[in-house]
This record gives C-alpha cells, structure tokens and sequence, in this order.
C-alpha cells in the first residue's frame, strides 16, 4: 500500500474504511452471506440458517447526555433488532457489552439495563450475558451482539436488486435525532416478516444512516444504479427534502421489488398495515445518478 499507510480515517469514510477491514475476512461454505450486509447469515446445517449481528451506541453520536436512560436501553436493543428485520429474520439472543466511566450513577446503568430488558421481551429475545468494562474519560457506549435466524426461502439481503425494479420505503423519513424519534422508533419486524412470506423483496435493508448513504450501498451491493422521484420521498411534517435524504437514524425498511410484485403488494400492505405508508420513490436502472446530499459516515470529518 505504499504511500497509502498513513492516510487517516477521516480520508477513507466509512465506507472504504470497512471494505479494508474486510477484504481479508475467511469464509468457507458455512458462510452464506459474509461483512457488508445488515447480518452475518451462516449455515449451520439445521433448516434455518443462522443470522449474526452486533452494533453499539455511543454517548455524544447516538444519544445525547442526560437522555432518559429506559429509551436509550430500547434504542440499543432495536437497533439490532431492526437489522434482523431486514433479512427477514426472527431475533433469537442477544449479548450485552457496557463500556462507561467510573462515575456514572448506577441509577442511570440499571435505566439502560431496563430499557434492553423490556425491548428484548417486546421483541421475544433473550439477553444472555455480556461484558463490563471502564473508561477512564467520561462516556458510554452500549454494545450489542444478536443471534437470530431466517428460513432459507425468506432471506433478503442487499444484493438482489435488479434493473426495472421498483424503491419502496416504510414509513417517513428525517428530523429523527431532533424530534427524539431517534430514541423511539419501532423496528419494522413484524412489517418484514409479512413480507418475506408474502411478497418477498429481490433486495432489502434499514435505513440507519439516511437513504443518501443506505441507498447507494444497496444499489452498489447489487450492482445497478437507481433512479429517484424526489417529490415522492416521505417526509415528516416539517422536515425539508435534503434531511430525509441525509438525517438517519430512521430505522425504517429501503426496499425493491418487481413491477408484477408492486401491483399486488399496494393493496394488501394497506389492508395489512394501515398505520404505515409504503411509498414506491424510484426505479432500479442500470446507471446511479448523484443525490442531492449523503447520510451519515462515522469517519468523515463532515459526516
């Protein structure tokens, strides 16, 4: 690599950073989908494979000090939950890693621990154990790793998507972390498992860090580009265009699937799901065409 060795993280973004990391990554045939999805989905010989999963919340980027400690605990149960979700899957147990300061009351600690408990009840998972750890600076970070599994017909990854396609996404997007919607969100898993029996998609993922940077990844997973209908996107009351497209921190459901499947699914989803809008936003084409804007990257220094 060269002259490359010093570049710093905030050069690469996200994105580079974890396609280095991973290059090197083994795999054999137990490995059915490996890095770079929403979970790790392995073969275990049993009749459904085995989905794998963890991601953390940081004090100062996914929550803010002073947060209600109960909403913080659920947001760092659902997080995971909603990526479960978006392979069509079923969570199964979960792992619990605190990293914090030494002069963090314990009042606020067991408010976390309540707020992962009730999200794992509501969401039929086991918190099975985890890990303690101190900081010598003031902060915290939640850490999660889930198990969980999906039948082999229903297994949605990112890489399906297909030229003629149609985007879909639940919901509405933007003014999460504002509003506090960030801390309240509903993974979409009973919205997913519905439609992997019923109308499974070709390709599927959640919306975490904003669909100018979810979209783009699931587009380049599949190798196509995309094509958008900006007016069309759903947006909360009062929030402009560029936010939907570049807030995050939405947890709904980016989604495509084929004209003939569209037709059907309109109707039933709104029998079905009546609370949540479904909104067809673009068309899969063969070339990507730029967004006005990206979502979040942990790394670049404007991320």
């Amino acid at each position: 690599m060269g002259g490359h060795e010093n570049r710093r993280l905030s050069e690469l973004g996200e994105d580079e950073v974890v396609a280095r990391l991973i290059s090197s990554l083994p795999a054999d045939s137990s490995v059915v989908v490996g890095a770079g999805d929403d979970c790790a989905v392995i073969d275990t010989g049993a009749d459904e494979w085995q989905l794998l999963k963890t991601d953390c919340l940081i004090e100062g980027v996914h929550f803010v000090a002073g947060s209600t400690p109960v909403e913080v605990g659920r947001k760092a149960i659902s997080r995971v939950v909603s990526d479960v979700a978006a392979m069509g899957g079923t969570p199964g147990h979960a792992l619990v890693t605190l990293v914090t300061d030494g002069d963090r009351s314990i009042e606020e600690v067991e408010g976390w621990y309540q707020g992962i408990n009730d999200a794992a009840r509501e969401f039929c998972c086991l918190v099975v154990g985890g890990e303690t750890a101190r900081l010598e600076k003031t902060g915290a970070m939640l850490s999660i790793a889930m198990t969980g599994s999906v039948s082999r017909d229903h297994c949605v990854t990112r890489s399906g998507a297909s030229t003629g396609d149609i985007i879909l996404v639940t919901g509405r997007l933007g003014g999460s972390f504002n509003s506090g919607r960030h801390l309240k969100f509903m993974p979409r898993l009973e919205e997913a498992q519905w439609l992997v029996r019923n109308f499974r998609p070709t390709a599927m993922m959640d919306l975490s860090d904003g669909l100018g940077s979810d979209l783009p990844r699931l587009a380049k997973a599949s190798g196509v580009g995309f094509h958008l209908d900006l007016e069309e996107i759903p947006r909360h009351e009062g929030v402009a265009l560029e936010a939907a497209i570049c807030d995050g921190e939405d947890y709904e459901l980016l989604m495509t699937v084929t004209e003939s499947v569209w037709g059907k699914l309109r109707d039933r989803w709104n029998d079905q799901f009546p609370g949540v809008a479904l909104t067809r936003i673009g068309t899969i084409t063969a070339e990507e065409e730029s967004l006005p804007g990206s979502g979040w990257d942990h790394f670049r220094k404007d991320g």
